[in-house]
């Protein structure tokens, strides 16, 4: 099984979509294996969007991600990151699908709800920048036996 990262940004939890968010992913077939809700520290966020330091928005990217609390999570499944990048949709919300998180809820892609890792490698290391591997559960879904064909 693959491991995918998603965090819930500051706009998407002051709009009470946590649960929503969680719910979808759930739904689709993704197994929860880590989760935590809090501020970012500046070193973290810098980390997390490292290849936007230089560009002129990431002053206020920072400031954004780091005004309110996220809810960060690591999600497991077949697939997972392509899993989750389809449910999440595309970046600017604008041309995401209806149906996904972002066409469903949000609006400007600087407050576009939801960060998902956009591959296996940026899902690693980004799992590596929030949590250390004893934060990440294992164990079995009891519903894997009809998600996946063995």
């Amino acid at each position: 099984m693959d491991r995918t990262f998603v965090m819930v940004k500051p706009d998407g939890v002051q709009r009470g979509l946590v649960g929503e968010i969680i719910s979808r992913l759930e739904k689709k077939g993704l197994k929860l294996v880590a989760a935590r809700f809090e501020k970012l520290p500046e070193p973290r966020v810098t980390d997390q969007y490292r290849e936007h330091l230089s560009k002129p928005f990431f002053p206020s990217l920072k400031q954004y991600i780091m005004g309110g609390p996220v809810f960060l999570m690591v999600w497991e499944g077949r697939n997972a990151v392509s899993v989750a990048r389809k449910t999440i949709g595309a970046t600017n919300p604008q041309e995401a699908a209806t149906g996904t998180i972002r066409g469903d809820y949000g609006l400007d892609i600087g407050r576009n709800v939801i960060h998902g890792s956009d591959s296996p490698e940026s899902a690693a290391r980004e799992i590596g920048i929030h949590f250390k591997p004893i934060e990440i559960s294992t164990y079995t879904r009891i519903d894997e036996s009809v998600l996946y064909e063995y």
